[in-house]
């Protein structure tokens, strides 16, 4: 895989080790995680040599994400980190059934289609056993509370570039996941008005 394939954003340098103290919290010693939306597969690396104890399955719609994380995967990775799924989040009846302990989505329902959050908690209620987690990541809004100024400009800017796209608010995420069977378990702050959420399967 050439060295060019490999996709770097800079935000995931400033975020990782916080969502790795989440993902700390959460996961159990033993099992595989599905990352729905792996984009440039750095979470997935970085998580994974974090991690060695827990089986790392990214996925990714897009062709050019998928080369990134196998970029990434032939320059840096470990053992414990899989090749990439062509994984669409829109369409939960095309996902593959495989086992799974965790399923971990960041940065994905802001910036997609609304189906696509449905799709997430569809095909993850699918996977989960009782009791195992869907954890996700990213700028939310909340209901009867003001954005913060630099969310307001992302959620304005998002909406700006795709009318489909824009900051969620937690309780109709959490609806979509109830709807599901997955419970809101946990909600984290995070750095620069970020949160975790994290469900549970019923």
């Amino acid at each position: 895989m050439p060295a060019d394939a490999r996709l770097h954003y800079p935000a995931t340098a400033r975020n990782r080790d916080a969502i790795l103290a989440v993902l700390r919290d959460e996961l159990s010693d033993v099992g595989t995680v599905l990352e729905i939306a792996s984009g440039s597969g750095e979470h997935a690396l970085a998580f994974a040599a974090a991690m060695p104890h827990l089986i790392w399955q990214p996925s990714d719609p897009e062709a050019a994400a998928r080369a990134s994380i196998s970029g990434w995967i032939a320059a840096e990775g470990t053992a414990n980190l899989l090749p990439p799924l062509a994984l669409d989040a829109t369409d939960p009846d095309a996902w593959p059934q495989i086992r799974v302990d965790a399923v971990l989505c960041i940065n994905m329902i802001h910036i997609s289609p609304w189906q696509a959050t449905l799709g997430l908690m569809a095909g993850a209620a699918r996977l989960l056993a009782p009791g195992a987690p869907l954890i996700t990541y990213g700028p939310y809004r909340r209901e009867g509370i003001d954005l913060e100024p630099s969310n307001a400009a992302f959620d304005a800017d998002l909406r700006r570039r795709d009318a489909r796209w824009g900051l969620r608010t937690v309780e109709e995420v959490a609806q979509a996941a109830l709807d599901q069977g997955l419970a809101l378990s946990r909600t984290v702050a995070m750095p620069a008005n970020n949160l975790s959420l994290v469900f549970r399967r019923r």
